[in-house]
């Protein structure tokens, strides 16, 4: 598996480190955590690295914001659902596609984030796909994508596995995807023998530093977080989260039970 960039971004490092302080007992459920200058100063990081780090770990559902109160630690992931499989650049296009920009294409470590959706075990490595869509000039979504570990995907999915590993900057260049392209692009393409279930969560969130930095907008930036699962029957192959903000084309919704 090719590896460009660096194994483990700053920010998921330090998510994990509060994670973990979570699942060592030293934050336990229903407990609060320390203040943001208190806790940045016990961690020995930066307060805006820190509000990176505590949004994500809030986005995912180990925290919760309560009024007067502060960050407390949930019981238990929050459940989520519902899903209509198309690509994030096809879905909210409205008949013409969004442009897809790469930003990184990287293998990582799991997170909480992918151990509890791709079930992926603490030393599995993961292909990460980092990408900007944009819109007659205009960025409109950032999309996060983790697919399966290889050995996963040889098994239940190698069709897909196949398209992934084209897509490595060492692999020939003929009979592979086009690199502006999703992950789930890729997976939808590489399914039509292959039966995918998946589901989706929709929560409202602010953008933080460093996705406005990517999308040109301020941090405080109102957002829709879609968190994203696709499955070949009961094992997840691709996990995303996708950040549209304010102002972005509209995400159409199609509810079931």
């Amino acid at each position: 598996m090719a590896v460009s960039g660096q194994r483990r971004r700053p920010v998921v490092a330090l998510y994990e480190r509060i994670a973990d302080a979570v699942h060592d007992g030293t934050y336990p459920p229903g407990s609060t955590l320390p203040s943001e200058p208190k806790l940045a100063t016990e961690l020995g990081v930066s307060r805006p690295a820190l509000r990176e780090a505590l949004l994500l770990l809030q986005e995912d559902g180990l925290l919760t914001v309560r009024r007067g109160v502060g960050r407390t630690v949930n019981d238990r992931p929050p459940r989520r659902g519902f899903e209509h499989i198309q690509p994030l650049e096809e879905l909210i296009g409205a008949g013409d596609p969004l442009r897809v920009r790469a930003l990184l294409r990287t293998v990582e470590e799991p997170t909480d984030f992918t151990t509890q959706h791709l079930l992926a075990p603490a030393r599995a490595e993961l292909r990460f796909w980092e990408s900007v869509l944009t819109g007659e000039g205009t960025a409109a979504a950032l999309s996060h994508e983790w697919a399966a570990a290889d050995d996963v995907l040889d098994r239940v999915h190698p069709e897909f596995a196949r398209a992934l590993r084209a897509t490595d900057p060492d692999a020939p260049a003929r009979g592979g995807p086009a690199p502006a392209a999703s992950m789930l692009a890729v997976l939808v393409t590489a399914s039509r023998e292959t039966a995918l279930s998946a589901h989706s969560g929709i929560t409202a969130t602010l953008l933080g530093r460093r996705r406005g930095d990517q999308l040109g907008r301020a941090a405080d930036t109102p957002a829709v977080l879609v968190t994203q699962v696709v499955r070949v029957g009961e094992t997840p192959v691709l996990a995303a989260k996708h950040m549209l903000p304010t102002g972005a084309p509209a995400l159409p919704v199609l509810q079931s039970h």
